[in-house]
């Protein structure tokens, strides 16, 4: 697989982006509560707007890709982020950056990432043999994870040493950086349309070819409960990490550096986690390994509302419960989409992709505010106490479905009819 040039430009870019992308999630938040000064109901609504693109353009997105070429969408996307995060510092030099820019920075950057998230996924199954996509997979997520460890860090030391809104050009640089290395990806793609029938080879309309994807998730149990299983975590999860971007500065009193390298923990341990993926669910069972991991992941977020202060030992206590989380909850990703790409068709790959997004990360639009909300009637200590506790219902959820059922072969390892 590393000798394969074009999987490696892939997985370069991939990096960079996800490292751009990283810095981004601790950069923007903080231009908005450190440069704005915005209360918890407008981080909500900021975070809601960046979230919102899911909901709204996942299942076009996929049916897009499905019918292009992944490596163009990727370089579009990642080109669009880039122009589009070096505008925050400019305004901010210009003296015009308020809320309005940083919100229509968030959307559209979200717009993008959708597509290049959709497309990256969709271009590993049509890089790489089925038989390696496991071995894939873990090597992508490796680079995300890696991405975890550098790109919360780096964000936050550029917002102590500058500025928050001179530190969101790191992101664009890296976003830079994966345009021109997914650029250079020479092998031509075979999309569905190309050997079939006269007939076949007549685009169908967007529309049934999402309809298509949907049927598909929607008649699958594993996959359906992948849907569903996503959806209650990251809905939870967006409604912990709004509160969480609040409680850290302002109840922790945490430094911009601090806050950075407390995220970034999430990394190594998601490394960690990507290697485990590798082996652990051929030798214990893909449905043992996603609950029990889903379990450990979720769980351990509940010693967060139990730290105080800002000493070194509370960094400390909060890095390693970061850890924990990025172990187990990389198990769970990675384990879960290479049964989602076992299971689906390669010609419906991408639409596949976006409908699981859709459905999985749709709701975190609502989470973001709900977060936002509780966060200023609540508090920050208890309303992260409870959004935590909502993060049980995935764990729970997926106990009782057919994926904790799953042994420890792929689901369709032995079914011509999904290749």
């Amino acid at each position: 697989m590393w000798r394969d040039a074009d999987f490696r430009r892939l997985w370069f870019g991939q990096t960079a982006s996800q490292l751009g992308a990283q810095a981004c999630q601790v950069t923007l938040p903080l231009v908005a509560v450190l440069a704005l000064d915005v209360g918890a109901g407008q981080l909500g609504a900021l975070r809601a707007v960046e979230q919102a693109p899911i909901l709204l353009f996942s299942l076009f997105a996929g049916a897009w890709v499905d019918r292009r070429r992944s490596r163009n969408v990727m370089v579009v996307a990642d080109l669009g982020r880039a122009l589009a995060l070096a505008a925050v510092p400019l305004a901010y030099l210009l003296g015009v950056l308020g809320t309005p820019t940083l919100l229509a920075v968030a959307f559209l950057v979200g717009v993008l990432s959708v597509f290049f998230d959709v497309a990256y996924q969709a271009s590993l199954v049509r890089l790489v043999e089925r038989d390696r996509l496991l071995a894939g997979n873990s090597a992508l997520e490796g680079s995300r994870s890696a991405a975890q460890i550098g790109g919360p860090a780096l964000g936050g030391a550029m917002v102590s040493v500058f500025s928050a809104p001179l530190a969101t050009a790191v992101s664009a640089f890296f976003f830079a950086l994966s345009f021109v290395s997914i650029r250079r990806i020479r092998r031509r793609e075979t999309l569905p349309q190309d050997g079939e029938t006269e007939t076949a080879e007549r685009a169908p309309r967007v529309l049934r070819q999402i309809r298509e994807g949907l049927h598909l998730v929607i008649g699958n149990p594993s996959l359906r409960a992948v849907g569903i299983a996503s959806a209650l975590f990251q809905f939870s999860f967006a409604a912990v990490m709004t509160v969480y971007l609040l409680f850290l500065p302002r109840e922790m009193h945490l430094s911009g550096l601090a806050v950075g390298l407390a995220l970034a923990a999430m990394g190594p341990g998601a490394v960690v986690g990507s290697l485990l993926a590798a082996r652990l669910p051929g030798r214990l069972g893909y449905g043992r390994v996603l609950v029990v991991s889903a379990v450990l992941a979720d769980g351990v977020l509940l010693c967060v509302p139990a730290l105080h202060g800002s000493t070194a030992v509370t960094l400390a206590a909060l890095m390693a419960v970061n850890f924990v989380f990025g172990v187990f909850s990389q198990l769970v990703n990675v384990t879960a989409m290479a049964v989602r790409q076992a299971i689906t068709p390669v010609r419906m790959q991408g639409r596949v992709v976006a409908t699981i997004n859709c459905v999985g990360m749709g709701l975190t639009p609502v989470g973001s505010l709900l977060g936002g909300f509780l966060a200023g009637a609540l508090g920050l200590r208890t309303s992260l106490l409870l959004t935590a506790v909502c993060l049980a219902l995935s764990p729970l959820f997926m106990a009782l479905s057919p994926l904790a059922r799953l042994g420890k072969r792929l689901p369709g390892e032995d079914d011509a009819a999904v290749r």
